[in-house]
């Protein structure tokens, strides 16, 4: 497969890139779903059907004939996160930018990068005898605000869904280079904690004697993590699974350079822990992602806020169940002292690794072994970010392995999301390998 053939198609199919899918624009979200469903009739697709009926946005369900009894199903999303903070962006982020080294733009990276890699790999092979396997896709649209239908799906659709791998999205190139084959993802669940001071904003002459919300709930959040980060919740490591040895010793084997880490994600603040790559992939957080209070728009407004309200997040690893965290929290917090903050559960997903003794899991490291070098190779046990791996894990019994286009640099998430040409390049020749490899066997 010619590294340059692969550049142009990534060329031609830039108007998926433009489409602005994030999950609460409807207009952009039915614009994405045609595009990937005349993308899929166009390569052949034996079918390609929406899935409406569990609700959300429409799940893209394609089905594609191959040359070997073995089948391949893909996961991926066609939402991408908002384009805030326009102002830091070098180009326009749904108007996708190529520089020498990179293609710049919102969703290129996450996820919409990985999912034109795996067009072209059919599209080569359908142009030279046909899949070495057979292909599924399941590409929805909810990923970026917590997957909540994905489960339901799966439930509803696991003979459709039936295959002897999963492939997902979200690969990734390490701070050193290294190629990194991901097994799993943590979990993650999202609550509020909201408290309310008095009947309404006061002057803020009454601080002398009126409690402040802001304060009370700044207050309460402090007294569930101590000084210098741990997290003081009763039970809350309860039921964490400890490493296996080899476990571990996957873990060791990662790269980690923190100068390399604060460089790429702009810290200015020391890391806070001395183990940062066991609690990548073996440690749960407690983690404030927004506070509110009073009027944040007004440039002078002198008030007692009567209400203040913040959202957390936690990632979770396995042997954590979102629902029973959540719950320890809120009852943390009344031994604490305050229970009058109120915690409202939003949404949670458990975290799934398979197995690394797994044969595909094995194949897919050697193969990656003749493709990037032999030391340029990582197996990961999960990633740190969260997925809805679980209902493939369990419902589907597949094994799961995350193989992508992106890496370190990619800014998942930040102003300047991009893909590094060359990588996207190399990842696609390395999937169009794994798939003949895997054909043989």
């Amino acid at each position: 497969m010619d590294s340059n053939w692969i550049l142009q198609r990534l060329q031609e199919q830039q108007a998926y890139l433009e489409i602005p899918s994030v999950a609460g624009n409807p207009a952009a979200v039915t614009q994405a779903v045609a595009w990937i469903s005349a993308r899929f009739q166009s390569l052949g697709a034996t079918q390609a059907v929406q899935w409406t009926e569990k609700g959300g946005n429409p799940v893209i369900f394609a089905e594609f004939a191959g040359n070997s009894a073995r089948t391949v199903l893909f996961y991926n999303h066609y939402d991408v996160q908002p384009a805030n903070l326009l102002s830091e962006w070098r180009s326009d982020p749904f108007k996708p930018k190529f520089t020498a080294d990179y293609l710049i733009g919102r969703g290129v990276a996450d996820d919409k990068g990985d999912l034109l890699s795996r067009l072209t790999v059919l599209e080569y092979w359908q142009n030279h005898g046909g899949l070495p396997v057979k292909v599924k896709f399941m590409v929805e649209g909810e990923e970026e605000i917590g997957s909540p239908h994905v489960a339901s799906y799966v439930q509803a659709h696991q003979k459709e869904l039936a295959a002897d791998l999963c492939i997902w999205e979200g690969g990734n190139r390490d701070e050193a280079d290294n190629f990194e084959i991901i097994c799993g993802a943590k979990g993650v669940v999202s609550f509020q904690a909201q408290v309310q001071t008095a009947a309404q904003d006061l002057h803020s002459s009454l601080a002398c004697y009126a409690d402040n919300a802001a304060w009370r709930l700044l207050q309460a959040l402090n007294s569930l993590r101590s000084t210098t980060g741990e997290i003081q919740v009763d039970g809350f490591f309860e039921g964490v699974q400890a490493l296996t040895p080899a476990e571990e010793a996957t873990v060791q084997a990662m790269e980690f350079d923190p100068i390399t880490v604060r460089k790429n994600y702009g810290l200015w603040r020391p890391l806070m822990t001395k183990n940062p790559k066991e609690v990548l992939i073996n440690g749960p957080t407690l983690n404030i992602s927004a506070l509110t209070a009073g009027d944040a728009r007004a440039s002078l407004k002198t008030v007692v806020p009567s209400q203040a309200r913040a959202l957390l997040d936690c990632r979770l690893v396995p042997g954590q169940d979102p629902h029973h965290v959540v719950q320890l929290v809120a009852r943390q917090l009344e031994r604490n002292g305050y229970g009058d903050v109120e915690i409202q559960y939003l949404q949670g997903e458990a975290a799934g690794r398979s197995d690394l003794n797994d044969p595909q899991i094995q194949l897919s490291y050697q193969i990656a072994q003749q493709i990037y070098g032999q030391q340029k190779v990582r197996i990961i046990l999960n990633m740190a970010g969260g997925g809805p791996v679980t209902p493939f894990l369990k419902q589907l019994k597949l094994p799961l392995v995350m193989i992508g286009v992106r890496s370190a640099e990619s800014k998942i998430h930040a102003p300047n999301e991009n893909l590094r040409l060359q990588a996207y390049q190399q990842a696609t020749v390395y999937l169009s390998t794994y798939l003949e490899t895997l054909a043989r066997l």
